[in-house]
């Protein structure tokens, strides 16, 4: 199966309409997923490194019940967004890119929802622009508060340096443990391993001045491999004493966040809300 029916595939399990649209500014083309009421509350999901925005299906449909929900693909990813122009180096061009996004999208303030790497960009981006992120909710946010751990970091190279699809699902299906994750997402994720992309933004932890200045919702997967969850749950309720912690008892860094929607859905809506 190609890239794109791959990406198709897993998008026509949202099992409502969906919106594709394509927004061109300095940087190149982003694709976005869009499903709700048009003149819903805006909420602007962002997945994880290597996931597409497809990853949302458990999650975006039910979202979209009461509110006008937009999947962007990142523009430093695989996925249909195409970094065609000025290439993002930095943070800042990271910034101006979803600050692009939401202009082309006619939203003043959204909710912004992440997903590890797509949290730390939703992180960085409401302590840069806060007058444009009405709530902010984290995934298993990684290089926000924690730095990743060794051993993940190891085991991830090869698929980063050499990334294939048998690469990609060896390094999931060791960091899931066990979880059944789902055949289309493992198959879409090794297929985005092996597209083209512009390399991603380094990412800069945020100092702890600015993690006080935000209180997020944050989902804290209890199994994850990605960083400790017990230090993370503490470097969050230290930083930002506003925050809301929701710990996840099975999750794993990478099943999420397509199987834990039961969790994870009713407290989005009840924050968004």
């Amino acid at each position: 199966m190609s890239f794109q029916a791959a990406y198709d595939a897993l998008l026509a399990r949202w099992n409502v309409p969906v919106e594709q649209i394509e927004l061109t500014d300095e940087f190149g083309t982003t694709h976005v997923n869009a499903c709700g009421p048009a003149d819903g509350p805006p909420v602007v999901l962002l997945p994880g490194h290597g996931a597409t925005s497809p990853v949302w299906f458990t999650v975006a449909p039910e979202l979209a019940k009461d509110h006008r929900v937009y999947a962007v693909d990142l523009i430093v990813d695989a996925g249909r967004s195409a970094n065609t122009g000025r290439r993002p180096r930095t943070p800042d061009d990271l910034h101006s890119w979803l600050t692009n996004v939401l202009d082309g999208l006619g939203i003043e303030r959204a909710a912004l929802c992440g997903h590890s790497y797509g949290s730390w960009i939703a992180l960085t981006y409401a302590i840069a622009q806060p007058y444009r992120v009405d709530r902010l909710a984290l995934l298993d946010p990684t290089d926000c508060y924690l730095g990743l751990r060794i051993p993940y970091v190891l085991r991830a190279l090869p698929a980063l340096v050499r990334p294939s699809r048998a690469r990609s699902a060896a390094f999931l299906r060791w960091e899931t443990q066990g979880l059944p994750l789902d055949p289309q997402v493992l198959e879409l994720a090794g297929l985005a391993a092996e597209q083209p992309s512009t390399p991603f933004v380094r990412t800069k932890r945020p100092t702890d001045d600015q993690l006080g200045a935000v209180a997020p919702l944050v989902f804290v997967a209890t199994r994850s491999r990605s960083q400790d969850a017990a230090r993370l749950t503490q470097r969050i309720t230290t930083l930002s004493p506003g925050a809301i912690v929701v710990p996840l008892d099975t999750a794993t860094h990478h099943s999420l966040p397509s199987l834990h929607a039961d969790e994870v859905v009713p407290e989005l809506q009840k924050y968004f809300n």
